[in-house]
C-alpha cells in the first residue's frame, strides 16, 4: 500500500482511507442513528467524486499509454486503478453491512424502511396513489431492444435496468430490456402513513418497482425484473482555445461536454441477471477492465444525506446556537469596531452573520467607495450577492473576481457571474493556467480627506449554507500593512504579468512553498541551536512531496511537529529516522473541518498564519492563494488554544501511521470530543 521506499503514501490510496473515516461515522454509536445513515451518504457522495476526478485523472494517464509513476507517488497507473477498485469493492461491501446494521436499530426505534414486497393494503393504496399523481408525470422510461444506439445515461442519475420475459407458446422466452430513470424531483425517502408509533418509509426504486405493471400494460410479460444501475463519468473539464469565445462560453461548453464524457465506473446490484448485464456491458461498451463494481439493490446512496427527520431530535445532534464574536457587536457599526483591533470569526461556532453585516454595511455607508472580493463557491440564493448588488445600486465601485472553474460549482458561478455582471458589477475572471482559491475581501472607504482600508481573510467560502457545517476561521482587520497588500492580490488579477512583492502575506503561486520552508528551516536552525522549535499545522489535506520531505527534515533535527489533517496525508509520521518526532491525526465528525493554521515557535516569538491553501502541488503552484498573518496576541492564543482542543481530540480523532489503519486514538485521559470543546470554549469565553 505505502509506496516509494516507505517515504509516502499515494494519495488516491489515503483519500479512500479518508472516505473510510467517513464511513466509520456510521458506524459510530456515539452518532446519532439518523445523522449515521447521513454519514453513508456523506460517504457515497465522496466516491462520486473521487471517481469524476481522481480515478478519471489515473484512467487518462492509463489510456495515454504512461506509467504515471513520476506523479502518482511511485506507484505506476495501471497498477493503481487495480488498487482502488479492490479497495472500492471492499468499502462497498463494508458499507452495505453497516447500512444493514442501521436499518435494524431503526426497526428498534419503530422507524421501518420496507420493500414492495411488504405493503400492507392500505400501504399498496397510498403508494399507488402516490405514484400516479407525483411520480409517473415524470417518469422517463426507454425500451431498449429496437433502439439503434443506446441512450447516453446521466452520471448524476440511477437507473432500474428492466427484464420483461414476454409470453409464448415458442420455447425460446423473447426478452425484453428497459430502462427507467430515478426522477430526481421527487425525494428519494417516501414517508408512508404513520400507523400507530411505526413510521414507515419505501425508496422511491421499490415504489417505482411495485408500480411495473402500471408502466409496461402493453407488454405480456410472464416475469418482470428491475435492478438498479448507475455510471460515473470523467468530470475533468477540457477547455478548447477558441480565441473568438468568452471564457464564459469555453466553460459552460465544457460543463455541457462532461454530459457525454468517458465512463470511468459501472456499478451494478449483484443479484441482477447475468444476462441482462452482459446485455448492457455490451450495449454501453464496458470492458471487464474498466472500474465495474458489483454493489447493493440500491445505488446514488449519496441521497441518504437528505434522509427525513421524522420529527425525531433524538436521533439526531442537537443544533447549537451560533455564538456572538466576543467585543464584536452585530447592532452597531461592524466597521468601527475592526478600527479599534482585529477579530476573529470561526464559524459554525460563530455566526456567520459578521460577514454579512460587513458587506451590508459597506453597501450603504456613503463614505465607503469601493469593494472587492473574490468568490469561488456561493449559496444557492446567496446574500452576498444580493449585497454587491445593493453596493452598486448604491454608487459603490464593486469588483468580483469570480473562479469559473470552482469544481462541480461551473454552472452556479456561470449564472452568477451574469446577474453580477448585469447588475454593473465590475468582474473579473481569473489568471490564465491559474484557479483563483484565495478568500479576501477589501473595501476603502473615505474618512478625513484619506482612504482607509477594512477587509478580512478567511480559510473558506463566503457561503452562509455551508458556514453552518464547514469550520472555518475569518480575520477582520484594518491593519493596512495587511490590507495595502490584499491590494496587491487584486492587481495581480488585472496585471497577471506584474508579480508584485508581500512582506506579511504568503501568496501562491509565487511565495508559498519557499515562505513555509523558510518558516521550516528556521525551526530546524533553533533546534539545532537546541531553542523551542514546534510546527504545528492544521490542514484540510496534504499531498505535495516537497513538503513532505521538508518535515522529515525538520523532525530528523529535532524539531517537534503536531499535524491535524482531515483528508489526504501522504506523509507516514513516527518513523525511527525519518518522521519520529511527527505525530499526525485526522478528525471527522459533526463539522466538516476545514480551516488551515500554521503556528511555527520562531524560537519563542510564534509566528501564526491562516490560509486558504492546504498543502499540495495545486494550492502551491497552480493556484492564486492567500496566507494571512496573526499579530493580534489575543487572537494567537484564541488560535493556539483551538488547535490544542483539537489535538487532545480522543473521542473522534484517529492516528495516521503506518498501517494506514484509521485506529481511533487512545487515551485515558478524561473524554475529549474537539467539536463540541470547541463550542464550550467559546460559550464560556462569551460568558467571562
Amino acid at each position: 500500500m505505502i509506496k516509494n521506499n516507505n517515504q509516502y503514501v499515494n494519495r488516491e490510496i489515503s483519500w479512500l482511507w479518508f472516505n473510510e473515516r467517513v464511513l466509520q461515522e456510521s458506524a459510530d454509536k456515539n452518532v446519532p442513528l439518523i445523522e449515521r445513515l447521513r454519514f453513508l451518504g456523506i460517504f457515497s457522495n465522496n466516491l462520486d467524486e473521487f471517481f469524476k476526478v481522481r480515478y478519471a485523472t489515473v484512467k487518462r494517464i492509463v489510456e495515454a499509454g504512461k506509467t504515471g509513476k513520476s506523479v502518482l507517488g511511485g506507484e505506476k497507473a495501471k497498477d493503481l486503478l487495480e488498487e482502488i477498485t479492490n479497495i472500492v469493492i471492499e468499502q462497498q461491501t463494508k458499507s452495505l453491512t453497516i447500512l444493514r446494521r442501521i436499518e435494524h436499530e431503526l426497526e428498534g426505534e419503530n422507524i421501518f424502511i420496507i420493500k414492495e414486497t411488504e405493503l400492507n393494503e392500505n400501504q399498496k393504496n397510498f403508494v399507488k396513489a402516490y405514484f400516479l399523481k407525483e411520480v409517473s408525470p415524470q417518469l422517463m422510461t426507454i425500451i431498449l431492444n429496437d433502439l439503434t444506439r443506446f441512450p447516453t445515461l446521466k452520471d448524476t442519475a440511477a437507473y432500474l435496468a428492466v427484464k420483461m420475459v414476454i409470453k409464448s407458446d415458442d420455447s425460446r422466452k423473447e426478452k425484453r430490456y428497459a430502462l427507467i430513470e430515478i426522477p430526481k424531483g421527487i425525494d428519494r425517502f417516501i414517508e408512508l402513513p404513520k400507523e400507530g408509533e411505526k413510521s414507515y418509509i419505501i425508496i422511491l426504486d421499490d415504489l417505482i418497482r411495485y408500480c411495473l405493471g402500471n408502466i409496461f400494460t402493453m407488454f405480456e410479460y410472464e416475469s418482470i425484473s428491475a435492478h438498479m444501475i448507475k455510471i460515473t463519468r470523467d468530470a475533468e473539464l477540457d477547455i478548447d482555445n477558441d480565441l473568438s469565445k468568452s471564457f464564459i462560453e469555453k466553460i459552460s461548453s465544457s460543463v455541457e461536454h462532461r454530459k457525454i464524457s468517458d465512463p470511468v465506473r459501472f456499478v451494478y446490484d449483484k443479484s441482477i441477471g447475468r444476462d441482462t448485464l452482459t446485455f448492457l456491458k455490451e450495449k454501453m461498451n464496458i470492458e471487464d477492465t474498466d472500474s465495474v463494481i458489483p454493489g447493493g439493490r440500491y445505488h446514488n446512496r449519496r441521497d441518504y444525506m437528505g434522509f427525513p427527520s421524522l420529527g425525531r431530535n433524538d436521533l439526531l445532534y442537537d443544533k447549537i446556537t451560533p455564538l456572538p464574536v466576543k467585543g464584536l457587536s452585530v447592532e452597531g457599526s461592524i466597521l468601527e469596531s475592526i478600527a479599534k483591533k482585529d477579530y476573529l470569526q470561526y464559524t459554525p461556532y460563530h455566526t456567520f452573520t459578521y460577514v454579512l453585516k460587513f458587506l451590508r454595511e459597506a453597501a450603504l455607508d456613503p463614505k465607503v467607495r469601493t469593494i472587492k472580493i473574490t468568490v469561488y463557491r456561493l449559496a444557492s440564493n446567496s446574500q452576498i450577492a444580493a449585497s454587491l448588488i445593493n453596493a452598486v445600486k448604491n454608487g459603490k465601485q464593486v469588483t468580483v473576481q469570480i473562479e469559473l472553474q470552482a469544481r462541480f460549482d461551473e454552472q452556479a458561478n456561470i449564472e452568477y457571474a451574469e446577474q453580477l455582471q448585469s447588475e454593473g458589477v465590475k468582474l473579473i475572471f481569473g489568471v490564465p493556467g491559474l484557479k483563483v482559491h484565495s478568500k479576501i475581501c477589501l473595501i476603502e472607504r473615505e474618512e478625513n480627506g484619506a482612504l482607509k482600508r477594512y477587509g478580512f481573510v478567511s480559510t473558506g467560502n463566503f457561503n452562509e449554507s455551508t458556514a453552518r457545517i464547514y469550520t472555518d476561521f475569518t480575520l477582520f482587520t484594518a491593519d493596512d500593512s495587511i490590507l495595502k497588500e490584499l491590494n496587491k492580490v487584486f492587481d495581480f488579477f488585472e496585471t497577471t504579468y506584474k508579480i508584485n512583492k508581500y512582506k506579511h502575506l504568503i501568496v501562491s503561486p509565487h511565495y508559498t512553498k519557499n515562505a513555509f520552508m523558510k518558516l521550516i528551516d528556521n525551526e530546524i536552525a533553533n533546534a539545532k541551536l537546541g531553542k523551542e522549535a514546534f510546527i504545528k499545522i492544521k490542514m484540510n489535506s496534504f499531498t505535495s512531496y516537497k513538503m513532505v520531505d521538508k518535515l522529515y527534515e525538520a523532525s530528523r533535527a529535532g524539531v517537534k511537529i503536531q499535524l491535524i489533517i482531515r483528508g489526504i496525508c501522504c506523509l507516514i509520521p513516527g518513523v525511527e529516522g525519518m518522521s519520529e518526532n511527527i505525530e499526525a491525526i485526522s478528525v471527522i465528525d459533526k463539522f466538516l473541518e476545514h480551516t488551515r493554521f500554521f503556528a511555527f515557535a520562531n524560537g519563542g516569538d510564534t509566528k501564526m498564519y491562516i490560509s486558504s491553501a492546504d498543502w499540495m502541488t495545486r494550492n502551491l503552484d497552480y493556484r492564486v492563494e492567500v496566507g494571512c498573518p496573526i499579530y493580534d496576541e489575543d487572537i494567537k492564543k484564541e488560535l493556539m488554544d483551538t488547535f490544542d482542543i483539537c489535538w487532545k481530540d480522543n473521542m473522534k480523532a484517529r492516528v495516521f501511521n503506518e498501517r494506514q489503519d484509521n485506529a481511533y486514538r487512545k487515551s485515558s485521559l478524561p473524554k475529549i470530543r474537539s467539536q463540541f470543546a470547541t463550542y464550550d470554549y467559546y460559550a464560556k469565553k462569551q460568558e467571562s
